[in-house]
């Protein structure tokens, strides 16, 4: 019944006025950034993080929060309309869902994929209100030493998951954090890493980094590598018949489960959890080899995965403080620039905050819906604006966005200086959400390391007695483990694959 009760107090709040708007604009900003390749919905959040400055601190989340899953539920349109992702999480959907659209298909496999992500989102937030209780408590349990052990563990454990070349990733965490260290120690009151000038002793601007490396980057990759539009297919009916849906619920329901799951980890995420769903599918199926040829299964799975890990992505973020993805960094930033002081803390000192976010979307996913099947016509119609005339108007919003942060011009040069070694991280293959993540992380990390050396008197062996600290910092080896071996085996199959060439260029010649 307490549940309940929090859910109504949620309610109470979500459907106030302009906290029902914003859920709204949400909704609407994320389906529209969903459909356009590219954009992307951190490249949008990073965008609008400096309007959230002076907006009501719930509103503002629930916004943000609207952008991210509703851009994870309308990347497939374009991938099954277009065979072009609108999100790197809806690549896999592109396999049937074009293959179907092919086949005169397409309205069926919106529909499906529709059904899928709502009802994927809404187990996704029965899960977050069904945990709350439990991580409020856990509260009580985590002081600076769990804490530490925990951020550790979180970036360790989003590098070797997420990237292809983990020891880059750490190695962008790493200088997240050092950018996190700039500007006056509030210990000392020492200046650290200011080079002299006034404008960083307050530290580097978050919201100008953050606009920086994805905004701007963004433009910056698009205008160097221009990429084709292509034309969309028809769109028949969208009623599917008795057989797809017999077809499609289990898998639908194996993809939520799975992405529920995998969601709550960092690092995983809408895009791993979509893949493997895929896999799964493929795997258990009677005849693997419809995959690919326009398998409704196909479409089915990976929708509802990617859906439920975008709202299960969430529990860390809020019940933690612990961002699980470069979009959650950029919603920590966020309350942080409200003044709130992410943690398990925000669930008893701000549940306004945390159950409004919760039933906001549960009300967006019912947005989401009307907004998806009904008017995919005009989503598919806005492919059509050139280029030319929306990054323009994409660099002189967040120019604007962030001058009205601080009302200071250093802080565009400051974006520009980012966007322009976010374009060069994107030429090396470095993703720039891991360097967001500890710059974000790092701060905290200082603090409560700080805390629980002084607690053990500059003892660094008190992170091996907390059994919460402990089992932290060994899942961080085990990953570390984990990612040596794998790479110990690429290595080894290279190197076999490599010899079994030589061996065939030898018998031709």
């Amino acid at each position: 019944m307490e549940i309940l009760d929090h859910l109504r107090l949620g309610f109470d709040v979500a459907f106030t006025p302009i906290n029902f708007f914003y859920c709204l604009v949400g909704a609407f900003l994320g389906t529209l950034v969903g459909v356009l390749p590219g954009i992307g919905p951190v490249t949008t959040i990073a965008m609008l993080l400096p309007f959230t400055f002076k907006m009501p601190a719930v509103a503002s989340l629930i916004m943000l929060a609207g952008i991210y899953y509703g851009a994870h539920h309308a990347g497939s349109t374009t991938a099954i309309m277009l065979n072009m992702p609108g999100e790197p999480s809806s690549i896999v959907i592109c396999l049937d869902g074009h293959p179907m659209a092919r086949q005169g298909r397409a309205g069926v496999a919106l529909f499906i994929s529709a059904v899928g992500s709502f009802f994927a989102g809404c187990v996704g937030v029965v899960i977050i209100a069904t945990l709350a209780p439990f991580l409020s408590e856990s509260s009580l349990l985590i002081g600076p030493t769990e804490y530490t052990s925990m951020i550790i563990m979180a970036l360790v454990s989003s590098a070797v998951v997420v990237s292809n070349s983990p020891l880059t990733t750490i190695a962008m965490s790493a200088l997240g954090v050092l950018i996190g260290t700039v500007g006056t120690d509030v210990s000392t009151g020492a200046w650290r890493f200011t080079f002299g000038s006034h404008y960083l002793t307050d530290g580097v601007s978050f919201v100008a980094v953050a606009t920086g490396l994805f905004a701007f980057a963004e433009v910056l990759h698009h205008i160097a590598k221009p990429e084709p539009r292509a034309e969309p297919t028809a769109i028949n009916s969208l009623i599917p018949t008795r057989e797809d849906m017999r077809a499609a619920w289990r898998p639908i329901l194996r993809g939520t489960g799975l992405g529920a799951i995998f969601g709550i980890l960092p690092g995983t995420g809408p895009l791993v959890c979509s893949f493997v769903s895929y896999a799964v599918e493929k795997q258990i199926a009677k005849d693997p080899s419809r995959f690919g040829k326009g398998a409704i299964e196909g479409v089915a799975a990976p929708e509802a995965s990617n859906n439920a890990a975008a709202i299960t992505h969430f529990i860390p973020m809020l019940g933690l403080g612990i961002p699980a993805g470069a979009a959650m960094a950029l919603m920590l930033g966020a309350l942080m620039i409200q003044g709130i002081t992410p943690g398990p803390q925000v669930m008893s000192g701000h549940p306004d905050l945390f159950w409004g976010v919760v039933a906001s979307m549960l009300i967006g996913n019912v947005m989401l819906l009307i907004l998806n099947l009904p008017m995919v016509g005009l989503w598919i119609r806005l492919l059509r604006v050139p280029y030319r005339l929306l990054y323009p108007a994409i660099l002189l919003f967040c120019c604007i966005g962030v001058y009205s942060v601080n009302s200071q011009v250093f802080d565009i040069f400051l974006a520009a200086g980012f966007g322009a070694l976010g374009f060069v991280f994107k030429r090396l293959d470095c993703p720039p959400g891991p360097l967001v993540l500890g710059m974000i992380l790092g701060p905290t990390l200082e603090e409560n390391m700080r805390r629980a050396l002084l607690m053990s008197r500059g003892h660094a062996g008190i992170f091996l007695t907390s059994p919460i600290s402990l089992v932290m910092l060994l899942l961080a080896v085990a990953f570390i483990v984990i990612f040596a071996r794998r790479e110990k085996s690429i290595e080894t199959t290279v190197e076999i694959s490599a010899t079994e060439q030589a061996k065939t260029d030898t018998a031709l010649s």
